[in-house]
């Protein structure tokens, strides 16, 4: 069972030093008004991260420190406790947690879970859900209206349900986040879809080729210096072939013809000279090559100006394109290949909005009827729910107070179609939870109109209100511990044997502490601390023993009699914990 194992105190209001070490199941406080117990409270409420001032050091010290012990073993990996740890980045030591507050005397105040440092509204984060105080301290849960619809759908066994309901409202959600970033942009996406399409034609009529460039280079040098080449070719061949009109000089194939003739007739007469007239005669035939080549050349150059022109022109388009969207052809192709991609998705997302609308349409009315069937069964829930707890706030001399269970809905365009009792369409606002606002109302007095808690309920009021839910609730109930303080204002003694019967029974599963001045109350706790005041060195020091026995039957007798403490008084004590106990063991059997 989680726990709150101990809670220590130092120098806090009244108290210089206390260690309390609580027990499973039902533990009470008793002790004379003033003697601190609501302190201990207030100090439990500090390490749990409420607001507390610096006025609470102990006048004389630096700073008070407050330590809460919890046992924390039996966490299921699932629950929001362990999940919140998880977040945080806190692992529990040995299944122990520990959360810690010092508030400086100079209005500094730190927190800390397992040794780690963190901020007050993580301690209280996490307090909330290992801790639920109820009584004179404003960590009052049932005072919040936002908790009300929690509590009921634990008593309506409706978690499965919220949970389909918070999957189908997590994709609107996505889908709307989704609608709105296309809508939102429309505008400026048809203009972009416009630049794309514009480069996207412009580079595709281009009709571009890798390398065109290279070879367009090469090209309109050729037309721009035909002439010159022409020429040179021309003089390159008659030179070769002596076709020169102009030059008188032996041509080159002829005087090597002659002088290959020579080295043949050599080789004829000496074998060394074979290899040259071998090596002259291959020149030859290689020259004779050569100069069908240039000449071939010299007959294909031919200027051309229009084709040139048409080249220049090619050359300035593919300079311009590169330009703008590249530095080579490949990059300017590249980008053509993006931006037709991206036209693509473009035109896409338009077309999608009237499916996104549609898978839309079709989520509100999933969501609608799902809201719809939580909305009924909590209707019923809630029905069920306000004559348990009118019948229980009965028995807690809470006189002929009526309660009730408040479901609205709020009116929204956007929102999830449903039904009016009517068979009108009506759309209301929803969230994970569906479309119902609930609040708890109460009539404390007969005659009185229903209003909601916060505005008509006192401090023992809501204490014993709480007491009620609680006994209703507590098999749904997640807080581990439950703390009560002024639980017993108003009540007399024949009412406080009832209200200790339902703070005992939630002990069952939970762990229960419970401030007192009832003795009818405390006789049903398993352990039972005495919370006394005393002088010391002209100071009032407040101070918490662990009492059993003779003393817990004084304590009982003294809260039933005053003191001194009789033997009658002491008789009384016996025989209402005799009774207590014969009460338990019937209660155990199912006999009660």
């Amino acid at each position: 069972m989680v726990m709150l194992l101990e809670l220590a105190i130092r120098d806090f209001a009244i108290i210089e030093s206390v260690r309390i070490p609580f027990q499973p199941g039902f533990n009470a406080l008793t002790g004379e008004t003033g003697a601190g117990k609501s302190i201990l409270i207030d100090g439990l409420g500090a390490v749990l991260g409420e607001r507390v001032s610096s006025d609470m050091v102990r006048t004389g010290a630096k700073a008070a420190h407050i330590e809460a012990t919890f046992d924390v073993a039996r966490f299921g990996e699932r629950t929001e406790a362990a999940e919140t740890l998880a977040e945080m980045g806190v692992e529990p030591e040995d299944g122990t947690l520990i959360l810690a507050r010092e508030i400086a005397a100079s209005g500094r105040s730190t927190a800390r879970i397992n040794g780690r440092a963190v901020t007050a509204s993580m301690l209280a984060r996490l307090g909330r859900l290992l801790v639920d105080i109820h009584g004179q301290s404003d960590h009052l849960s049932l005072l919040r209206p936002g908790e009300h619809l929690a509590l009921l759908d634990r008593f309506a066994g409706l978690t499965g349900e919220r949970a389909r309901m918070a999957e189908v409202v997590r994709q609107i959600r996505e889908i709307r986040t989704t609608l709105t970033d296309l809508t939102a942009n429309a505008r400026s996406r048809e203009q972009r879809a416009d630049l794309l399409r514009f480069q996207v034609g412009e580079i595709a009529g281009a009709a571009l080729r890798v390398g065109e460039d290279s070879e367009l280079l090469a090209e309109r040098s050729v037309l721009a210096n035909a002439e010159r080449l022409t020429l040179d070719a021309a003089q390159a061949y008659d030179v070769l072939a002596g076709e020169s009109e102009t030059e008188p000089a032996l041509p080159a194939l002829q005087a090597i013809r002659v002088a290959a003739q020579r080295l043949d007739d050599m080789a004829a007469m000496d074998a060394t000279a074979r290899p040259l007239a071998g090596r002259l005669n291959e020149i030859g035939f290689l020259l004779e090559d050569v100069a069908a080549e240039v000449r071939d050349y010299r007959d294909a150059v031919e200027a051309d100006p229009v084709r040139l022109a048409s080249v220049e022109e090619r050359l300035d388009e593919l300079k311009r394109l590169k330009r703008k969207y590249g530095a080579t052809i490949e990059d300017v192709i590249a980008f053509g290949e993006a931006a037709a991609r991206e036209l693509e998705n473009l035109a896409g997302e338009g077309m999608s909005l009237d499916a996104l609308h549609a898978r839309e349409a079709g989520l509100l009315t999933e969501a609608g009827a799902i809201a719809g069937d939580l909305s009924r069964r909590r209707a019923e829930a809630g029905e069920r729910l306000a004559a348990a707890v009118e019948r229980v706030i009965a028995e807690l001399n809470m006189g002929r107070s009526r309660f009730a269970v408040q479901i609205t809905q709020v009116d929204d365009e956007t929102g999830v179609p449903t039904r009016t009792t009517e068979g009108a369409e009506r759309r209301v606002a929803f969230d994970a939870t569906g479309v119902d606002r609930v609040e708890f109302l109460l009539a404390p007095n007969a005659g009185e109109a229903l209003k909601p808690l916060a505005r008509v309920a006192s401090g023992g009021e809501t204490a014993r209100l709480m007491l009620a839910l609680k006994s209703i609730l507590s098999a749904a109930d997640e807080t581990p511990t439950l703390v009560f303080d002024e639980v017993d204002v108003g009540v007399g003694g024949r009412s406080g044997q009832v209200v200790g019967e339902k703070l005992w029974s939630l002990s069952a599963d939970h762990q229960v502490i419970v401030i007192t001045h009832l003795a009818q109350i405390a006789a049903f706790a398993e352990t039972h601390f005495r919370i006394a005041k005393s002088d010391r060195g002209g100071r009032i020091v407040s101070g918490v023993t662990e009492i059993a026995g003779r003393e817990r039957v004084d304590e009982l007798a003294a809260m039933l009699d005053g003191v001194p403490v009789t033997a009658a008084s002491r008789a009384n004590a016996r025989e209402m914990l005799e009774r207590v106990q014969a009460w338990k063991a019937r209660a155990r059997s199912g006999a009660v």
